[in-house]
């Protein structure tokens, strides 16, 4: 009983192998079949008649087409001109502001200062928020008396100087005198008109004149380095004050561009703590200009250039247009693609900070083929591109790149001027397989 399927099944297997593998063969078995009949002047019961040969020979002029190579494989294709495309960069990506900044207290400290609410716009130096000053006030007068009372000191070091530079001339003179005197005495001695005491207390003099220069000469020293100190004291002095007047100055935190408050600011009565603590004031975001961010593709990267005329269409409809400001020259690591940034003018802001748009980068135009998408195919390599009708009739695959996508098909570089592109049956041949393709016109 199971037999009968198996044996219907493999029939009509045969029977559409032979209705559709088979159809032209079976169509020119036809054509024949009817020729023979119609020379034979025979229709279905008809005697055979004798005719003579000349309708057979008018009949034999329309001989048919020659038979094509059974192992070729039928494709549909089509006859493709390149055209010169404005092409342009096709990205996806988001807006993002210019800036975006947390601003945080730089000292610590309670909050005085009423808060401002997240949407506010404020201008450049507004303060956002006020510390309680506390004792810093009673900090800068103490340094600032520390430093005038260093600068006082400074006068009488600076004129201990001089005093001690005259006590080592008037030093260096008694010794000149000492040293004539016990020359003097030397050389009357040895004549016998002077004793050997009165030598002897002129050496002395001497010793003794060499020593108060030493002591004149280290007094000097020791008034330089006075006058060095006073400068020391001065300059720390001058430090504590600078210290406690900067943080001072930081009591008041102030905006350091012109945006909008992407938080509230700081709570009244707050505390603010540098070390460890919440120091946070408030999120402030300039989104006049603002920029399109996106990421580019090794493969087009050498399209873009900094400068190049740029726009986007944002989720709602709206349009933008700009300039390229920035193109990164590292690639992002994971996924080899080049940041680049379009600078756009946002004076309503109405554009906000994360928004998706479609980024059109202006390129250099190229020769491209408008084909339908469903022709693009992998080689085994896995490279991008379509399968053409080589002259010789034989499949050869082309790799092409991407420049466009359209409604009404892609745009493909990288064909010859004319190609005859293989848009039905691509993927069931490979390189050298022999095509019998029939041509339709593109209509894209």
């Amino acid at each position: 009983m199971r037999l009968i399927p198996v044996i219907t099944a493999i029939l009509v297997a045969a029977v559409l192998y032979g209705v559709v593998i088979e159809r032209d063969r079976l169509l020119s078995f036809a054509r024949e079949t009817d020729l023979a009949a119609l020379v034979q002047g025979g229709g279905d019961g008809a005697d055979p008649v004798e005719e003579p040969a000349a309708p057979v020979e008018e009949v034999a002029v329309e001989a048919p087409a020659p038979e094509v190579d059974e192992n070729a494989v039928k494709v549909i294709a089509v006859h493709s001109v390149a055209q010169l495309v404005d092409s342009a960069v096709i990205l996806r990506g988001e807006t993002e502001a210019e800036r975006t900044v947390d601003v945080l207290a730089e000292t610590g400290g309670k909050v005085i200062s009423t808060p401002l609410r997240r949407g506010s716009f404020v201008e450049a130096g507004q303060m956002l928020c006020e510390i309680e000053p506390g004792t810093r006030l009673a900090t800068l007068k103490e340094a600032q008396a520390r430093l005038a009372d260093a600068k006082a000191q400074m006068a009488g070091a600076e004129a201990r100087i001089p005093e001690a530079e005259a006590r080592v001339q008037e030093a260096q003179a008694r010794l000149d005198e000492a040293l004539i005197n016990a020359n003097a005495a030397s050389k009357l001695k040895e004549d016998g008109f002077a004793s050997e005491t009165r030598v002897a207390a002129t050496e002395a003099a001497v010793r003794s004149a060499e020593a108060a220069v030493s002591s004149a000469e280290a007094g000097v020293k020791a008034a330089k380095a006075g006058l060095d100190s006073v400068r020391a004291n001065i300059e720390s002095a001058e430090a504590a004050v600078v210290r406690a007047q900067t943080d001072i100055d930081r009591l008041k935190i102030n905006a350091p561009f012109a945006g909008v408050l992407e938080t509230d600011t700081a709570e009244l009565g707050s505390l603010m703590q540098t070390q460890g603590g919440n120091a946070h004031c408030a999120t402030i975001l300039q989104l006049d200009p603002i920029k399109l961010v996106a990421y580019v593709p090794e493969t087009e990267v050498n399209r873009v250039e900094v400068g190049a005329r740029a726009g986007g269409r944002l989720i709602d409809g709206t349009e933008v247009l700009g300039e390229v400001s920035f193109l990164s020259r590292s690639s992002d690591p994971t996924t080899r693609t080049f940041r680049v940034e379009i600078s756009i003018a946002n004076p309503g802001l109405k554009i906000r900070d994360g928004q998706t748009a479609e980024i059109g980068i202006e390129a250099e135009g190229a020769p491209a083929h408008l084909l339908p998408q469903s022709a693009l195919t992998l080689n085994d390599e896995g490279a991008l591109g379509v399968r053409t009708v080589a002259a010789d009739n034989s499949a050869l695959f082309v790799p092409v790149s991407l420049l466009r996508d359209t409604r009404e098909g892609v745009w493909l570089a990288g064909l010859p001027q004319e190609a005859d592109v293989i848009v039905v049956g691509q993927e069931y041949v490979r390189d050298g397989v022999l095509v019998a393709p029939s041509f339709e016109e593109l209509t894209q």
